[in-house]
């Protein structure tokens, strides 16, 4: 084992802890607490702060001891603290900002032809391109402040957060077929997909923020 797994097995065995017990503690599987022991992966960022905090150190306690193991060679931080929490908070302003933005999209649809009495063109072609706007925001924040994964398997947060959307995902879809051969309105219910979209990132969101406070 290189001295991170080893470290990590260390300190467990001094808190007398079973590989179930800091599993259950982490939301995680054992098999997951047994790869980050024998190397075979290493602690997610929004592990390593948790798990710190279980075995009664500090990061910066654990990687310091790492690199007095092995004074001889340079050893690369295996997270930059502090550059993983400004891409979580670039990311999640990101986000908002495609909420805001879905919500403007909205309020402009609904004001700009009956209020404003604008060519239904136009209007339109301005709430696609805030739309589109805002759905690129999302896309590139996502893939530019992605999060790359140590473990191959989900947390349960990620779990929760795919079943939830899974789910709403089909009632909208019922839903949204059962108003548009109702009413034939289908120029208009497909509006129902970006309210849907939204709900998606403002959840999203809500975890992305909640994640980070626990790791603050």
């Amino acid at each position: 084992m290189n001295h991170l797994g080893e470290r990590l097995l260390e300190l467990r065995k001094e808190k007398k802890l079973s590989q179930e017990e800091v599993a259950d503690k982490l939301n995680v599987t054992r098999q997951t607490i047994s790869k980050w022991e024998t190397d075979q992966s290493t602690p997610d960022f929004d592990k390593i702060v948790p798990l710190c905090e279980l075995y009664g150190i500090t990061p910066n306690e654990l990687f310091i001891e790492l690199k007095e193991k092995e004074p001889s060679k340079k050893v690369k931080p295996i997270f930059d603290f502090e550059e993983e929490m400004k891409k979580s908070n670039k990311k999640a302003k990101g986000i908002a900002i495609s909420i805001l933005l879905y919500f403007i999209s909205i309020v402009w649809i609904m004001i700009a032809i009956p209020v404003l009495n604008m060519n239904p063109i136009v209007a339109s072609a301005l709430f696609l391109l805030i739309c589109g706007l805002a759905t690129g925001i999302i896309v590139y924040v996502c893939i530019r402040y992605k999060k790359i994964k140590n473990d191959e398997e989900e947390t349960e947060t990620e779990k929760l957060i795919n079943q939830i959307s899974n789910v709403v995902a089909i009632i909208v879809l019922i839903f949204y077929l059962v108003i548009s051969f109702k009413t034939m309105a289908w120029n208009l219910t497909w509006i129902i997909w970006v309210i849907y979209g939204l709900f998606e990132e403002i959840l999203k969101l809500i975890f992305m923020l909640r994640g980070t406070k626990d790791e603050k």
